[in-house]
């Protein structure tokens, strides 16, 4: 099999390109044509050198996911089913407003993980993806928003990744650093360090790792203020429980900088959305400089679980607010074609039997 450029980041493009016996200033001109002009025909890459042409031909190729299906929703989100060469598809979200251009990518297929109130963990997990189907999905949504029609979206530019699409990102480290190396990088997409997200559910030991490698934004997906209650819907909290996780959340920015982590928390009703909940989540967040995301809950077929009311949701951010910390209010967007947080599905072949076996225990009869 061809190697595939878009595995490479810029350095260890430098590296390949000196490997084979070539200038690495030709890894700068690879890296542009790929990405700033979207390139993929090696032979269109007319200022290399005729001899590095011939041999990235025969044994190289720029290769991104295909669009397998693309759906819009009422207020111009954009889902993609995105297929694989192993037959597996994922999914990317494209969130377009007024002032900016969001992309929600995936970073494996399905999930490895098991949380309760997410659609994507009944799907299972197959494997991780590799560094190009990552950044491949930006490179496919880039090419793609460039032929749409202007009247079906606000934006036609991704100025903002966020790493929350299907799968935890940090256990695929390697491939999701390298992805975001790209995203940041000058000759790529030149996206700020503010403007790339990777959400976690707390893969603590990864976490001390990407603080040392990478400059992107941190979200935390910690959707209950005690180990009790996040263990049934966090399950990784049993492994990295919650005092693990703030002790690495409080050093993972610099003390005294502008940089906040964000911590994502979905409100389920009766579940986490109490009063009392959400002392215990002030209590627990203390003076640790943040902001707390809250997202009403997307349901999917089956889910035990139901939205907070709009009602609860103020009165849940009103306390957050009187402690003096940062919260908004997600705005639903894409649920009306299944685009939102936590509906993501893809087509998985599941090689974990998870997704069997829920079908089974939600089936009529069975014993819960």
């Amino acid at each position: 099999m061809k190697t595939n450029l878009l595995d490479f980041n810029h350095k260890s493009l430098k590296e390949f390109v000196k490997n084979i016996g070539e200038k690495p200033f030709h890894a700068d001109q690879i890296f542009k044509w790929i990405h700033q002009r979207g390139v993929s025909d090696i032979a269109q890459m007319t200022d290399l050198s005729k001899k590095l042409r011939e041999y990235l031909l025969e044994h190289c190729e720029v290769y991104a996911p295909e669009i397998a299906e693309e759906q819009i929703a009422k207020d111009g989100t954009i889902k993609f089913k995105v297929r694989l060469r192993d037959g597996n598809c994922v999914e990317s979200v494209f969130i377009p407003e007024d002032d900016r251009g969001t992309l929600c990518i995936s970073s494996q297929v399905g999930c490895s993980l098991n949380c309760s109130f997410c659609s994507t963990a009944r799907q299972g997990f197959n494997r991780n993806l590799t560094p190009g189907e990552i950044i491949g999905q930006v490179w496919m949504v880039a090419r793609r928003l460039e032929k749409l029609d202007e009247n079906y979206i606000h934006s036609k530019k991704i100025t903002n990744v966020v790493m929350m699409g299907m799968g935890e990102p940090l256990l695929n480290f390697d491939a999701v650093v390298t992805a975001m190396d790209i995203m940041m990088d000058d000759l790529a997409y030149g996206l700020s360090k503010r403007r790339v997200t990777l959400s976690t559910s707390g893969v603590v030991p990864m976490m001390h790792r990407l603080k040392e490698v990478s400059e992107s934004s941190l979200a935390v997906s910690l959707h209950a203020p005690t180990n009790e209650l996040r263990n049934i819907l966090v399950p990784i909290n049993k492994k990295y429980p919650i005092e693990e996780l703030m002790a690495v959340c409080r050093e993972y920015f610099k003390i005294g900088g502008k940089r906040r982590i964000m911590f994502e928390y979905v409100m389920l009703e009766g579940v986490n959305d109490s009063i009392e909940q959400a002392h215990q989540l002030v209590k627990l967040l203390g003076d640790l400089n943040c902001m707390v995301n809250l997202i009403p809950f997307n349901p999917f077929p089956e889910t035990i679980y139901k939205r907070s009311s709009n009602t609860r949701i103020r009165e849940f951010q009103k306390i957050l607010d009187a402690a003096e910390i940062t919260c908004i209010t997600r705005r639903t967007r894409g649920d009306d074609i299944d685009a939102a947080c936590g509906q993501l599905v893809g087509k998985v072949a599941d090689r974990t039997s998870r997704s069997r076996l829920m079908k089974k225990k939600s089936s009529p009869g069975v014993n819960q």
